[in-house]
């Protein structure tokens, strides 16, 4: 009869070839569509990458290659929430990361919301960008090469900056525009790069919000109307057994995610790993209000990396100069990237999103 030792010594055996195999892996990269939703896929290849130019982002990637074969339904998905009118090549890094760790991930071009078309960006796409995570979720799963692969009721969702709100209802947290008006109307200076985001050049309609959250310090909860009181996300009780809106997702990673919108009850009952990447120097989302807000809360979350001297568009990758003086030029405070901020460092806290999908899913 097989020893115990022996059998566990043939597990780390085929542990250790497999994370080798993973190392070594390719990044494939194609796109789907779901409806009028573009999304794309990266995954394990044994193509060689090639320079992939989209307009000024430059990506490493195998187009259309065929995946690396596997055990049916073995490999884990992992769903990418992009920010605020992002798009999915500034998160190529992370998605390559992922991919060489043996994940396949999705990348959904969130509708009105993306660097075509912002036109619902804030609290309108922050209601329906957990849909297109389920439904993102359905197209992988129906897709003829990948769908067979991806193993599709443990799912992990990573969101950034706006991104973060989609991974916060989807593991069962809820917010409020009550809870979003409070926190401007008495922390507008502190956190103004929240508070008044893309606004830097469009003087009068600062002015317009400013003005507004300055009567709206007069709110309460008992002279609010009921649509600023109205939960977001989430299930409609706080107290629900299992709160998300998707039980398919079963961990979630965050990197300097929308905190101070959400109820602390409802991070309270979130009942999933949830690991956050944090930026010490985030003047966009002051971790104060934010990634610490949520930490303070949640009592499933935990830190997977923490770096004082990262800003807010530090976590994007690639991220050309040009987009980035841009989308600096947009932001009240915070908008430009630190040099003092290493691709090193990135890369390390990227690794320990791998990792975390890996010891979850």
């Amino acid at each position: 009869m097989t020893s115990t030792v022996d059998t566990f010594a043939r597990l780390a055996c085929a542990f250790s070839l497999l994370m080798a195999s993973a190392s070594h892996a390719q990044v494939g990269m194609r796109q789907i569509q779901s409806g009028d939703m573009p999304i794309t896929l990266t995954y394990p290849t044994a193509t060689q990458v090639q320079p992939v130019v989209h307009g000024p982002f430059t990506l490493q990637a195998a187009i259309n290659a065929p995946s690396l074969p596997t055990t049916p339904g073995s490999r884990r998905l992992v769903v990418l929430s992009h920010g605020t009118a992002g798009s999915t090549d500034n998160d190529h890094a992370l998605a390559a990361t992922l991919a060489r760790a043996g994940f396949v991930v999705a990348q959904p071009l969130h509708r009105g919301d993306n660097f075509k078309d912002f036109s619902h960006a804030g609290p309108e796409s922050w209601k329906t960008r957990p849909q297109d995570v389920s439904e993102t979720i359905d197209a992988v799963a129906h897709d003829a090469v990948l769908g067979p692969q991806v193993n599709i009721q443990k799912v992990g969702v990573h969101g950034m900056s706006a991104g973060g709100v989609t991974g916060l209802v989807l593991a069962g947290a809820q917010w409020r525009m009550l809870n979003l008006i409070q926190h401007c109307a008495q922390h507008l200076e502190e956190d103004i790069g929240f508070c008044l985001n893309g606004l830097a050049q469009h003087p009068v309609q600062q002015a317009l919000r400013k003005g507004q959250f300055f009567l709206s310090r007069f709110l309460t909860e008992d002279n609010a109307p009921a649509s600023m009181k109205t939960l977001q996300g989430g299930k409609s009780s706080g107290n629900a057994e299992d709160p998300r809106p998707d039980n398919r997702v079963a961990a979630i990673s965050l990197n300097v995610p929308v905190g101070a919108i959400f109820t602390a009850e409802s991070l309270a009952h979130i009942p999933l790993p949830v690991g956050l990447t944090t930026a010490g120097s985030d003047l966009v989302l002051v971790p104060r209000w934010h990634s610490a807000y949520v930490l303070q809360h949640c009592k499933t979350c935990t830190t997977l990396s923490d770096h004082a001297r990262a800003g807010h568009f530090d976590w994007l990758s690639p991220w050309p100069a040009s987009v980035a003086k841009t989308v600096a030029a947009t932001q009240v405070r915070g908008g430009l990237p630190n040099p003092s901020f290493s691709p090193e460092e990135r890369q390390k806290a990227f690794d320990q999103i791998a990792l975390f999908f890996k010891q979850k899913l």
